[in-house]
């Protein structure tokens, strides 16, 4: 009999599910993708279906359900902490407390519950060792150091470990609130962007400033000579407060207030980012040098939210004397699902490894008679290829300087669109990064776009060293080839890059290489199929509703071309701009039982 084990990540951000067949990844979805909710928290309902359809079983046919961290211990870090803190920390502790009674406290009676499945078959992972085996257990090594860097999780921040076989090893914690995801998130916050969102937008409005305030920043961190550092919390509110990272004292110290959501960012505000994140490289290089030093190893694994800081995991790759790196693409708290059902496998079950990943294709897909009766349903004006016949148009359209929506196959898993729900462009077109900022994006003009390029023809555009397919490296664009590529070259001549193998994504793979034959160049720009404010498209439904509501020139979806817009029927669309996008009649409908 086959041995299935759900793993589910839920109640704080970025809600997720995935399921393991005798130690094999089957499936994994992130609930936001379902709900059209950008970082949903909630229950994952529809992740959870979807999986238990991958599998093709029922709730009650899965041997054990694990969660990711262990609520009981986290409820005693907010308590604890709240109370030291009294009695500022009122407020957070009066809207905290009752959630975690009423039900945070009982998570196996809550899981139970909501998939109607005997509690003695629930068991619960530590949020670091979720994050540790996430990333471990599905990388090439046979041994490598371990490093995970995130906001929280019970209570630790940092870790530093080992992997060997199947076993993990903890070597050193550093506790909340010395924390480098909230020191991050407090830069964030301080720039007037949304925490646990726009992290995005301080890594890539750095390269656009100096950083003149280090040593401001210096007297927000004690750091030590092993890379370790503690955080001087005068200057922070997040140990007292639900939602406020910094008090006043840190605005003082910078001599300007946090700016305003909306207005302008100018040389001061662009300057202090690029000085925070100057601060966080170094911090994560020293933690990763010393590490290296203690291990001796070559190999490295990250994991958690701070290790989606693409230019930090250069940085490592280039500073520390690590010589290969492994980060799983859903390296965030989504991962920990994944992380949790890995860790029960392997640390409880003592199963042997035999699993190991190498592309981030795990959600749904569609076959083109659900793609065209979708179209079908909303009068789409569209035409039928056969595969080669694709891969040439699109192609011809790319070259033509064209916008298109490419949807195809499974969705990816994790936060970056790879290569099947992804927004492609021509790359050479000087002004093809403004366009689509502005007319499909929806989004700051700061922002850098990533390129994708097959893994093959990598090493002749950019600075290489590993391979990079989940776009969580940041390598230089080669001095001589950035005039080639003036829209993903940012302004430090560096590029997410994502390399494209034949062998996990043979569909993408050929389109860059039909674009090679048509505009001399194996390079897209690639940007995941969403606008600002909404989670990437999972089903035909989205993806369609995304093509009628922004710019996009063309939408090719399976093995249909859309490029004609009804007038009327956009304006329907427009009118449902960021709002909530409706559902696909009949596919993965929330909160029906199991």
């Amino acid at each position: 009999m086959a041995e299935y084990i759900l793993g589910i990540s839920c109640y704080y951000h970025d809600s997720a599910a995935c399921i393991l067949k005798d130690g094999e990844l089957i499936a994994a979805g992130e609930e936001e993708r379902f709900m059209r909710e950008k970082h949903y928290s909630g229950f994952p309902h529809n992740s959870v279906r979807y999986c238990l359809n991958e599998a093709r079983i029922n709730a009650n046919e899965v041997d054990y359900i694990v969660f990711y961290e262990k609520p009981f211990v986290k409820f005693n870090r907010i308590i604890e902490t709240y109370v030291s803190q009294w009695p500022r920390s009122f407020k957070a502790f009066k809207r905290a407390v009752p959630l975690w009674l009423k039900s945070r406290l009982n998570m196996r009676k809550e899981i139970s519950e909501e998939l109607v499945v005997d509690p003695e078959n629930i068991y619960f992972s530590e949020h670091h060792l979720s994050h540790m085996a996430s990333s471990y257990f599905l990388s090439p090594f046979d041994e490598a150091a371990i490093l995970t860097i995130d906001g929280v999780g019970e209570w630790t921040t940092t870790t530093i470990g080992y992997g060997k076989g199947t076993e993990l090893t903890v070597e050193k914690q550093m506790k909340f609130p010395h924390s480098i995801g909230l020191l991050y998130s407090a830069l964030t916050s301080y720039l007037g962007f949304q925490v646990n969102d726009a992290e995005w937008k301080v890594m890539g409005l750095a390269p656009y400033g100096q950083p003149r305030y280090v040593d401001k920043f210096l007297e927000l961190v004690d750091i030590k000579e092993d890379g370790s550092f503690r955080m001087k919390m005068d200057f922070f509110s997040y140990h007292y407060s639900a939602n406020e990272s910094i008090n006043s004292k840190f605005e003082q110290l910078f001599g300007k207030p946090r700016r305003k959501k909306d207005e302008k960012i100018d040389q001061f505000y662009t300057d202090v980012a690029a000085s925070g994140q100057k601060i966080v490289e170094d911090l994560i290089v020293g933690i990763a040098s010393n590490l290296h030093r203690e291990s001796g190893l070559d190999n490295l694994v990250i994991a958690g939210g701070v290790a989606l800081n693409s230019v930090a995991n250069w940085r490592i790759l280039e500073k520390t004397g690590f010589k290969d790196l492994f980060i799983q693409p859903a390296a965030g708290d989504s991962g920990c699902a994944l992380g949790a059902a890995l860790a029960f496998h392997h640390l409880s079950l003592n199963h042997p490894r035999k699993f190991q990943m190498k592309h981030a294709y795990w959600g749904p897909d569609f076959e083109n008679e659900e793609i065209e009766a979708v179209l079908k349903a909303y009068n789409a004006s569209y035409k039928r290829f056969d595969d080669e016949q694709l891969i040439d148009e699109t192609a011809k359209m790319l070259a033509e300087d064209k916008c298109i929506g490419w949807f195809q196959g499974r969705m990816e898993f994790g936060p970056r669109g790879l290569g099947n729900r992804s927004i492609l462009a021509n790359p050479k077109n000087p002004n093809m990064k403004d366009i689509v900022n502005s007319k499909v994006k929806f989004r700051e003009e700061f922002r850098p776009f990533a390129p994708s390029v097959t893994k093959e023809e990598a090493s002749n555009y950019f600075d290489l060293k590993i391979e990079s397919p989940y776009m969580l490296l940041i390598p230089q664009v080669l001095p001589e080839k950035r005039d080639l590529l003036p829209a993903i070259t940012h302004v430090d001549g560096s590029a997410r890059l994502q390399t494209v193998d034949s062998k996990t994504n043979s569909r993408f793979h050929s389109l860059l290489s039909a674009f090679k034959q048509k505009a001399g160049i194996p390079v897209l720009l690639n940007t995941s199929f969403n606008v600002r404010g909404e989670p990437i498209v999972c089903t035909p439904m989205d993806a369609y509703s995304c093509y009628m509501r922004t710019g996009i020139d063309a939408l090719v979806i399976g093995n249909f071309i859309l490029t004609e817009k009804d007038p009327e029927e956009e304006k329907k669309f427009n009118m449902l701009n960021a709002q909530f996008i409706q559902r696909d009649e009949g596919l993965y409908k929330p909160n029906e039982g199991f």
